[in-house]
């Protein structure tokens, strides 16, 4: 009888019985009044916190898109500013060679 007792590994045992007793007082502590109040707070602050953060990001999306207009107006008018140099440099072109068989005539 006692070869059986030798069999039995008391230490790998124990060690299960502690980690059952050491589980089940964690659940009981993790579930008391105290703990769900610090959840609470806990998760009070992180829905203030992502407010904030979308406050933040609200504001620099606005910022962005008035960017992105005002480039786009700024592109326009210089492609509108190009154009009419362009038809300047045109109408000036055939100005000068029209001034130029006048003078050879």
């Amino acid at each position: 009888m006692l070869d059986c007792f030798k069999c039995i590994n008391f230490k790998k045992t124990g060690i299960f019985a502690a980690g059952v007793l050491f589980g089940t007082a964690g659940v009981k502590l993790l579930s008391s009044k105290d703990a769900k109040s610090v959840y609470t707070k806990g998760t009070a602050a992180v829905l203030r916190a992502k407010d904030c953060v979308m406050k933040t990001v609200t504001t620099i999306q606005e910022n962005a898109e008035d960017i992105y207009e005002e480039a786009k107006i700024i592109n326009e008018e210089r492609a509108a500013a190009e154009e009419v140099v362009e038809e300047c440099t045109g109408e000036c072109a055939e100005a000068e060679e029209v001034s130029e068989e006048a003078v050879t005539e």
